[in-house]
């Protein structure tokens, strides 16, 4: 497991655009010498979001406004996917790593994150945790996890937002994601006790370790953090 990725976790609840800074910032490294590369993973909540990717399914401005006198912020994204929400107990993980040190695959990358939630999901007692035709991780007819990725010159960007003590009735005013007649989850709700932000990260990162085989070190950048932290 040669391949070091850095670990970022800002204490701080980031707004969402804070986040695409923070990622924007690491991604700006010279892609040319791949060796060189410094890899990272950051582990963040964001307030009240919604986000829309490159496919916006008919979303106007009226439901952005909407959206937003519910007392959360809008973007549009250039992930993958459609809309999903981000907010206080989910578990916001932006990988930006160079594929080209792993494997120089979008559609491999995307199964090593689906892989990795399943494996988290198994671990923390939620066995039945599956990839569906639809984007995201499934326990039944219910998303506990999100997935959308970004890809350029082998640099990834955006990444997964897992439920864990989310308050779901965000997502009644969306259809998650774009796929109807389907609900929401979380790992609070699957195994009936509160499981924290904290809780979760030491099993993302074990799960993540093996499917990626790598290492971590974690990273304690205080000026790259707070240049980007939400300070309301």
């Amino acid at each position: 497991m040669s391949r070091l990725i850095k670990v970022l976790r800002p204490q701080n609840i980031l707004n969402y655009k804070s986040g695409l800074e923070l990622q924007q910032k690491i991604s700006a490294q010279s892609v040319q010498n791949v060796a060189s590369f410094k890899n990272y993973i950051i582990l963040l909540e964001h307030h009240p979001v919604y986000t829309i990717g490159i496919r916006t399914k008919g979303y106007t401005e009226k439901d952005e406004k909407h959206l937003q006198s519910l007392g959360a912020d809008f973007h549009k994204t250039n992930r993958g996917g459609l809309i999903t929400f981000h907010g206080p107990g989910q578990l916001v993980a932006y990988p930006v790593l160079h594929l080209k040190q792993f494997k120089p695959s979008m559609r491999w990358y995307i199964a090593q994150l689906e892989s990795t939630v399943i494996d988290l999901c198994k671990s923390m007692g939620i066995p039945n945790a599956q990839t569906t035709a639809d984007t995201g991780i499934w326990v039944g007819d219910n998303k506990i996890c999100a997935i959308g990725v970004h890809g350029s010159q082998y640099i990834t960007t955006h990444g997964i937002g897992l439920n864990c003590n989310t308050d779901l009735s965000w997502f009644e005013h969306i259809v998650p994601c774009g796929i109807e007649n389907k609900g929401v989850t979380s790992l609070s709700k699957e195994l009936n006790r509160s499981i924290s932000i904290d809780d979760a990260i030491p099993h993302l990162l074990e799960s993540f370790s093996r499917n990626f085989e790598c290492r971590f070190e974690w990273e304690d950048d205080e000026n790259l953090i707070k240049e980007h932290s939400d300070t309301l």
